[in-house]
């Protein structure tokens, strides 16, 4: 699904990439997609073919450490799939041989690109709600029962949804108001047959100021995505996936429809002004996962910064690991950089 719906399109219509292969243990359903890609049966046919430069990881969590290094040390730059890695010292240690052997290692945290975000960025960049005091970022679905993709439904190092859709929120969050002061989180299962965490609460401390994260699989209606709350207004939106809707549906990124919200997802500003309070809807930031790709190149060509540096998906990770001790000791974790 990671293939097929969040990299296969944009790397399919984008000039400056050239699919070489895809690693496929049993099928051959990329020859849709890449009819003269190779089809690699082993990763180890990937890291000995010299044609090529990139390897994108989008395999299980669990096997993410091991593969970004062993391509790596191949000598190939390295996209991996969110989330980065399991712990934070695997992290460091791919972020380090990457530096040792000159290549490029980023992570596809894709929901940077979406329009829901791009909005709520936008919206923050231009200082109209006056000093934040509280966000809300929710990332909800209703699903009682396990899903298909079983290495997500196992317990295990790296399993449950505080490494999967978290780890959308987290970067999000770090992304618009940065390292945090402190933490506190509340993890459980709540589904009667999961046996891996399906809800999550994180409070991130920023001084006064507070950013809540919120999941679970068990909601029939679902509360807005984001809510920003300031001195001086606030900004309400739902949360979409319009780039995810219309590839599952056989579109195109080169629609012209791609990335954009419909007005009936438009967010509602409300703005403190001498006369009262004044609302009005925000028509949302066309949504594109592309950019990431271009931003690669880039870092791969030209020597930019990369899409998402090694630092930056560390962070994520670090939280990550703060939360669960927080939920295990049932208290304020406080943070500092350079834990």
């Amino acid at each position: 699904m990671s293939g097929k719906i969040f990299h296969a399109p944009f790397l399919k219509l984008n000039p400056r990439y050239s699919v070489t292969g895809v690693l496929e243990r049993t099928k051959n359903l990329s020859e849709g997609y890449f009819p003269k890609a190779k089809i690699y049966r082993t990763p180890e046919e990937i890291w000995a073919d010299d044609e090529v430069e990139l390897v994108i990881i989008n395999t299980p969590n669990r096997t993410h450490y091991e593969y970004a290094l062993n391509s790596l040390k191949a000598g190939k730059h390295v996209v991996v799939e969110k989330p980065f890695t399991i712990t934070s010292e695997e992290g460091y240690t791919l972020a380090s041989v990457a530096a040792e052997v000159g290549k490029v290692l980023t992570v596809y945290h894709n929901r940077r690109y979406d329009s829901d975000f791009r909005t709520v960025r936008k919206i923050l960049a231009e200082n109209r709600l006056g000093e934040i005091t509280e966000a809300e970022f929710r990332f909800d679905r209703y699903r009682l029962e396990p899903g298909k993709k079983l290495h997500k439904e196992q317990p295990g190092a790296g399993t449950g949804n505080l490494y999967d859709l978290g780890s959308h929120l987290i970067d999000q969050a770090l992304v618009l108001f940065g390292w945090p002061d402190a933490l506190l989180a509340d993890i459980e299962i709540m589904r009667a047959h999961s046996r891996v965490d399906d809800y999550f609460e994180l409070i991130l401390m920023y001084g006064k100021m507070r950013v809540k994260i919120h999941s679970t699989y068990v909601a029939v209606d679902t509360l807005p995505g984001y809510a920003l709350y300031g001195t001086q207004g606030a900004f309400i939106k739902e949360k979409t996936n319009i780039q995810e809707e219309l590839a599952s549906q056989g579109l195109m990124p080169d629609n012209p429809a791609w990335g954009t919200e419909p007005e009936s997802e438009a967010g509602m500003l409300s703005l403190v002004t001498p006369e009262g309070v004044i609302r009005k809807t925000v028509v949302s930031e066309k949504g594109n996962y592309g950019a990431f790709y271009d931003e690669l190149f880039a870092a791969i060509r030209e020597g930019a910064p990369a899409p998402v540096t090694p630092s930056e998906a560390i962070d994520v990770i670090r939280i990550i690991e703060k939360a669960y001790q927080s939920n295990r000791e049932k208290r304020v974790i406080n943070l500092k950089k350079g834990d």
